[in-house]
């Protein structure tokens, strides 16, 4: 669920998506991609021990 959301709402993990899903690539294959992109997200955040900050576009 957390994806689905972020693929609706994240600017930068909405871009993603929209360039896996133009690629031709399979809805429930995007929304795996982005899965792993927000876990690799949070493992790095909890490394590093700092707060997700919105990138500023």
């Amino acid at each position: 669920m957390p994806a689905v959301v972020a693929c609706r709402f994240n600017p930068d993990l909405k871009a993603k998506y929209n360039v896996l899903i133009s690629a031709g690539k399979p809805p429930k294959l995007a929304i795996t991609a982005i899965m792993r992109k927000l876990i690799v997200l949070a493992n790095a955040l909890i490394r590093d021990r700092r707060f997700w900050q919105a990138s500023r576009t």
